[in-house]
């Protein structure tokens, strides 16, 4: 089953998968019921969950919601809410299904109500998201200027499956970081591959790293003098962890997952991003008011923070209490529908096909 078909209807490919994938288990197969399992926690996508309660009665169903995927979808007209109706509603019924939902953050479970007000009655508990906190290997880059008497301001930003040049997306917003570079008079360079580094001119002011090795971002975040976070209303993110663990304040947006990871003052700074004076207030302090003991404090704060309240041991414990939880919760009806329901899905199937067979006339 293909992850979308001609770049369009990912969602419904993904609710394809997931159900084949319950039905290849449990109807094609006899690995459901060899497993026996008492519970299943159902990751991200909620549309399989009534399946697999009716298939398997017997365990309990957990779902964990990194964000409501109709928040998540991009707008459009009125075709494309036609095609996101059917989809939004059966995210909502079958999130209901679930005999406990968890949410990665606060902030998530701050619109779970607005995203499913039907379900408003069901409060989400939180389990953090984990980084592993075993100590990592450093590669270190030898003599080479890049890393040697320079602090380093470091930015990492995720692209879906990292950076890829057929994408126009990515190849466009690099395009105009450079554009920016260029219009501060900052000398900038872009590297493709690691090996490149060590040729860098030692003048290079910005530096472009499209794609990075595992090895190199913990190289990196071993020598930044801090970690600078810019997305709005992040879900969670796991970035800032990251560079907490390696001991890096941090400095982000004060909304979203980073009120909950970064504590302002002590293991970063939270600061509007519709103020850009206050974010290179706090740059310049770090560059050169703030010595390299109060910033290594603030780094062993963050790292205590991360081990303490976003480790593996940590998530699998919340994970755990909150299954033995569902053993004495009241199980949600499996089909909760109503006339309303039936009416508004009808009404949506029949101005589909109506616009279909408008289409092919």
């Amino acid at each position: 089953m293909p992850s979308s078909f001609l770049g369009r209807f990912s969602i419904l490919c993904a609710i394809l998968r997931q159900l084949h994938l319950i039905l290849q288990i449990a109807a094609f197969s006899s690995e459901l019921s060899l497993l026996k399992p008492s519970t299943f926690l159902v990751d991200q996508l909620s549309a399989g969950i009534p399946l697999l309660r009716y298939v398997y009665p017997a365990a309990r169903v957990l779902f964990y919601c990194h964000f409501p995927d109709k928040l998540l979808a991009k707008k459009g007209g009125l075709l494309k809410s036609l095609y996101r109706g059917p989809f939004d509603w059966i995210e909502s019924w079958s999130t209901g299904c679930s005999d406990g939902i968890v949410v990665n953050s606060k902030f998530t479970r701050s619109v779970f109500d607005q995203a499913f007000p039907r379900l408003k009655g069901r409060e989400p508990a939180v389990v953090y998201p984990c980084v592993d906190t075993s100590p990592a290997e450093i590669k270190e880059e030898g003599d080479n200027q890049l890393w040697d008497g320079l602090k380093i301001l470091l930015s990492i930003n995720r692209f879906e499956r990292g950076y890829d040049r057929r994408v126009s997306e990515n190849v466009s917003y690099h395009a105009e970081l450079e554009v920016l570079a260029d219009s501060l008079k900052l000398k900038h360079a872009t590297l493709k591959t690691v090996v490149s580094a060590h040729i860098l001119p030692s003048d290079v002011s910005v530096l472009f790293l499209l794609s990075v090795p595992n090895t190199l971002k913990a190289t990196l975040l071993s020598r930044a003098s801090l970690l600078i976070y810019t997305p709005r209303n992040e879900h969670f993110g796991i970035v800032p962890l990251e560079a907490m663990l390696a001991g890096v304040p941090v400095l982000a947006a004060n909304e979203g997952g980073p009120t909950e990871t970064v504590v302002d003052g002590e293991t970063g700074w939270l600061r509007d991003v519709s103020k850009p004076g206050d974010w290179t207030k706090v740059i310049r302090q770090v560059l050169t008011s703030l010595d390299s003991a109060a910033l290594k404090t603030m780094g062993d704060k963050g790292r205590r923070r991360v081990v303490d309240i976003f480790s593996k041991e940590t998530m699998a414990q919340r994970f755990e209490d909150e299954i033995k939880w569902l053993s004495s919760a009241h199980r949600p009806r499996l089909a909760p529908f109503t006339g309303d329901d039936i009416m508004l899905l009808g009404a949506i199937l029949f101005l589909i096909s109506a616009f279909v067979w408008k289409i092919y006339q």
